[in-house]
Formats: structure tokens, C-alpha cells, sequence
């Protein structure tokens, strides 16, 4: 009686041994790739599976994202500029049966393609093609990984440069180049700016030709501006035609009064004091006025 009881307990370990060894889950995000004594017997969907123990083998691949980054690498661009570029690839594995019957490690296999497509990707560019255009070198790196890997049962979905190392030379030359950029938009600016205030100033005399007023009114509306502070003193000069028109007059008035006649002029006594004893005071008397002896 004994014995057969242990035989039972035995057999009932030997069966929840074996029942244990048969299960298999597949998560939700995975798939499994079914071996029999060696030959593939195709791929299993997820949930619970049975398997003959010692028989049977099941990989189970994930089919999720896979963020790889891929390390610096030292590139020399096509004009010959070394630089360090790393970047990071984001795949998801398609087809289960191809990921684990056509390659080894095929997170290792993608790694190592990824690397070196990146450094002849970059190679084929100039730094400035390299620093500007890095949407066309992330589609080309990506083109050319889907083309070595579909066979792989992977898809890459994307590809991004994420850091580019410069030497501390060329930060500086492009530094130095920056800046004559910015003194070159400067000046062009400038000379824009002066350009258009000549047209303008031009524009301005003529209107001020046509009408003299104008030049009086802007005088005096600098004159308004100039003497909103009380301490400043002002030297403005006349307008020169004003000048020269005022003193055409007076040359007319004294010349009209130097034609009329003696009789007509009112009389006029010119005084000379001397102060010395021998002097001799000349006076002179014009238009019938008289003399009057020294002081």
C-alpha cells in the first residue's frame, strides 16, 4: 500500500514537472518561433502554448520599438573635415521567423550596419551639407538600412543625427566667418538706409525750390526743436538771399540819399577836441555850420 502511494506521488510530481516544462506564454507584444527536434514549425501567436518537452523548442521575439543608439564615430567629410557624429535608429522586428532563422543577434547585426552606413553616409557630404541638410542624411542613412535589413524580417522607422562634434579650429573659423557674414548684412544695410535718405533729401530740396516758404518754415520748426531746452543757445544764421536783398536796399537808400541836394541836406557839425597844448583843432563845419574852438 505504501508503495503504491509513493508511485502515485511520484507520478503526480512527474506530471506537474512535465506540464511546467510544456507551458509557454507569449505575451501580447511578442511572438514565438516554434522548433521541432530542429526544424522550424512556424510562428505562434500570443497567449498560452504547449510544447512537447525536450522536444520541442520556442523563442519568443518582442515586435515592440527598439531604441539603438548608435555611438560616435570620427568621420572625414567629403571636403575633408573631421568630425564626430552619433545618432540614434529606432526598428521593430516584422517577421519573427526571419529575425531568429536568417541571422544570429539581430539587435548586434543592426547596431554594427547602422555605424557604418552612418560614416559613409556623412562621408559623401560637405560639413556645411552635413550641418544643414540633416533631414536628407537621416532618409538616406534609412533607405539604405531597410534595404539590408528587410531581409532580416526588420523595419527601421527612423533614423536622427543626434550630435555633431567640431574641432575647436573650425568653431573658430566658423565663428570668424559668422561674424564677417553679420558686418557684411550690416554694411549692405547701411548703405541701403543712406541710399534711400539721399532720394529722399533729394526730393526735398526740389520740393523746398518750388516753394520758398518752405525752407522758412522748416527753419523755424528747427528753431522749435532746438529750443525745448532753456539753457541752449541758438546760432542761426540768416538765409543768404534774405541777406543779400536787405543789403541791395540799404546800398539803394544811401545811394539816393547821396543824390539830393545841398539845400535839402540838414546840417551837420563835425567837433574835433584835442587834448594837447600846441594842437591846432581843425574844425570843420559842413553845409554852413559853424566852428567851435577846442575843449
Amino acid at each position: 500500500m505504501k508503495t503504491l502511494i509513493i508511485v502515485i506521488v511520484v507520478a503526480a510530481v512527474l506530471l506537474l514537472i512535465v506540464f511546467a516544462l510544456a507551458v509557454r506564454i507569449v505575451r501580447q507584444y511578442e511572438q514565438g518561433v516554434l522548433f521541432r527536434l530542429g526544424r522550424l514549425r512556424g510562428s505562434r501567436a500570443p497567449g498560452l502554448r504547449l510544447i512537447i518537452p525536450a522536444v520541442d523548442v520556442l523563442h519568443k521575439v518582442s515586435l515592440r520599438i527598439v531604441t539603438m543608439p548608435i555611438q560616435s564615430q570620427g568621420i572625414i567629410t567629403r571636403d575633408n573635415v573631421s568630425v564626430d557624429v552619433s545618432a540614434v535608429a529606432y526598428f521593430r522586428v516584422v517577421d519573427a521567423v526571419k529575425s531568429v532563422v536568417a541571422i544570429e543577434n539581430v539587435h548586434a547585426a543592426i547596431n554594427q550596419i547602422a555605424q557604418t552606413t552612418l560614416r559613409k553616409v556623412v562621408g559623401q557630404h560637405t560639413l556645411d551639407q552635413t550641418l544643414s541638410e540633416t533631414d536628407t542624411i537621416n532618409l538616406d542613412i534609412r533607405k539604405i538600412l531597410d534595404t539590408t535589413t528587410v531581409d532580416w524580417g526588420v523595419e527601421v522607422t527612423l533614423v536622427e543625427l543626434k550630435d555633431i562634434q567640431l574641432p575647436d579650429s573650425m568653431k573658430r573659423a566658423m565663428a570668424r566667418q559668422a561674424e564677417a557674414e553679420r558686418e557684411k548684412r550690416a554694411k549692405i544695410i547701411n548703405a541701403e538706409g543712406e541710399s534711400l535718405a539721399a532720394a529722399a533729401l533729394g526730393e526735398a530740396s526740389d520740393t523746398m525750390m518750388a516753394h520758398p516758404l518752405a525752407l522758412q518754415l522748416r527753419n523755424l520748426q528747427s528753431l522749435v526743436e532746438i529750443g525745448v531746452d532753456k539753457n541752449t543757445t541758438v546760432v542761426f544764421p540768416a538765409p543768404l538771399m534774405s541777406t543779400i536783398e536787405e543789403l541791395g536796399s540799404f546800398l539803394a537808400r544811401e545811394k539816393a540819399a547821396s543824390t539830393q541836394p545841398a539845400a535839402a541836406r540838414p546840417a551837420v557839425t563835425i567837433v574835433s577836441k584835442v587834448t594837447g597844448p600846441d594842437s591846432v583843432a581843425p574844425l570843420a563845419a559842413a553845409n554852413g555850420g559853424t566852428s567851435a574852438d577846442p575843449a
